[in-house]
């Protein structure tokens, strides 16, 4: 069996020596060039490759053409492969089926998905669980593939899910939120939302789905699904749900209702970490040993594993006792409404991963006080009216940057907000910010773009600012 794998990325290269283990012939193939240290493992692991291009090297003697994450639908290699009728897997139809675990956690969604994954992952190796923690979000699927897990936590993104197939057979799958995102990738919103889709499609038919009540009608899902809601009555009977009230969250399985967490119990920023949180305590309790065929699971200690008792016998009342102890120890992922400091009273906060209009709008009003927001870099072909009506209601000052900073201003403007400034630095973008917060209020950098006009990544912009945050300090 011979495998041409396209793309040398993180993905790409858990292909590779995925494939090798099963004892194929690989070869891959690398628009961009192949870091040295990559190179060095494929040839000690004896793996044709080329870098700079792909070329018809890619179809000699092939049997199987397999794509890692990200390689866009229309690549030129790809319609080629196809016009020659050369059988196209995806990085998940070729990886999963050779995970072995009673738990497998998959999660998606606009913003959130790689909080969620990382909660998830963390509260379960607390809980007691050997648990592995990846896929988009760093560790490519593939390295999981090696021993037994008790529970395997995947980030996926939409451009895997566009390419799968197979049942994943996973016991649990989330979608954190939709709102439109890459759709220059995909086309169009509706093949974007088809795509996330795909993970409660192709999950396990007796595995439980973990959705927004909002998004129901748009991902019309099937089978046992649970939704959020910050409204007492959700707007769909489904088979459970999470009521977020003002202090604390609820679920409720098969007509029962139980405490499920307090908002106290974390430290995380904003109210859309409070959902990241319930869909994450959620997911742990849908988990083998912990579900238990029950009204609802109860967990009352990090090695109970069975269900137990009465509201009553819990110290809190709730279906876990010991919820500060699971959360404890996790930090919020970096760039991920981070607090980078506090000056003179002000709360200086880096949400640099906040690439989309949702991210930006969600962030606006997920954090209490009145704000500072610092917008633009380099944009996906969004509209802004959105952004900006939010801007108006949650900002007294906007500070624009970047590629995008022209469009977005009109957009405010439009919105009737005039209380802007263009600046071409992160310098001058904190400089600005300084000079206009007052003690009590948020500097957010959440720009609703990427990055790639001004920084290599989201990363870089938000280690900047934090850097700029922490020298003014």
């Amino acid at each position: 069996m011979k495998y041409s794998i396209i793309g040398a990325g993180v993905s790409g290269q858990g292909l590779a020596f995925l494939a090798k283990r099963q004892g194929a012939e690989v070869f891959v193939s690398e628009q961009k060039n192949i870091p040295d240290d990559v190179k060095s493992l494929f040839t000690q692991n004896h793996i044709n490759f080329e870098e700079g291009g792909n070329t018809d090297k890619v179809f000699e003697n092939v049997d199987e053409i397999l794509i890692s994450s990200g390689i866009p639908p229309k690549s030129k290699i790809l319609l080629e492969a196809q016009k020659r009728n050369i059988k196209l897997t995806g990085e998940l139809d070729f990886v999963l089926p050779n995970i072995k675990t009673k738990n497998l956690i998959c999660v998606t969604g606009s913003n959130g998905k790689s909080t969620v994954t990382s909660l998830i992952g963390h509260i379960l190796t607390k809980a007691g669980l050997k648990t592995a923690t990846g896929g988009n979000l760093g560790t490519a699927s593939s390295t999981f593939t090696q021993e037994n897990f008790d529970a395997v936590v995947l980030e996926l993104s939409s451009f895997q899910l566009a390419r799968a197939e197979k049942n994943f057979h996973s016991s649990v799958s989330i979608i954190t939120n939709l709102a439109p995102d890459h759709i220059d990738w995909h086309g169009s919103y509706e093949n974007y939302v088809e795509a996330k889709s795909r993970v409660l499609k192709l999950r396990d038919p007796e595995g439980i789905g973990i959705i927004q009540d909002r998004d129901f009608e748009m991902l019309k899902p099937e089978g046992k699904i649970i939704v959020l809601t910050w409204d007492k009555e959700p707007n769909h009977k489904t088979f459970g749900n999470i009521f977020m009230a003002d202090d604390e969250a609820f679920l409720t399985l098969n007509g029962k209702t139980e405490l499920l967490f307090k908002y106290s119990d974390t430290d995380l920023i904003g109210s859309h970490n409070l959902e990241n949180v319930a869909m994450s305590l959620c997911a742990m309790l849908l988990c083998n040993p912990f579900a238990t065929g029950g009204p609802l699971p109860r967990i009352t200690g990090t090695h109970c594993l069975s269900a137990c008792g009465e509201v009553s016998d819990l110290s809190d009342g709730g279906v876990i006792s010991d919820v500060k102890s699971l959360l404890e120890g996790f930090k919020p992922l970096p760039h991920r409404c981070e607090l980078a400091g506090i000056i003179d009273g002000v709360k200086y906060i880096d949400d640099s991963k906040g690439t989309n209009v949702a991210a930006t709008v969600t962030a606006m009003k997920s954090i209490k006080g009145r704000k500072i927001i610092i917008l633009g870099g380099q944009g996906k072909g969004e509209d802004y009216t959105d952004l900006a009506n939010a801007v108006k209601s949650e900002c007294d000052f906007a500070v624009l940057i970047g590629e995008e900073a022209p469009k977005i201003q009109k957009s405010l403007e439009t919105a009737g907000f005039e209380n802007f400034k263009n600046v071409s630095t992160m310098e001058d973008a904190v400089k600005v910010s300084h000079d206009m917060a007052k003690s009590g209020m948020v500097v957010l950098l959440s720009p609703a773009c990427t990055s790639w006009d001004m920084y290599k990544s989201y990363k870089a912009r938000g280690e900047h600012f934090c850097k700029i945050v922490k020298e003014w300090k």
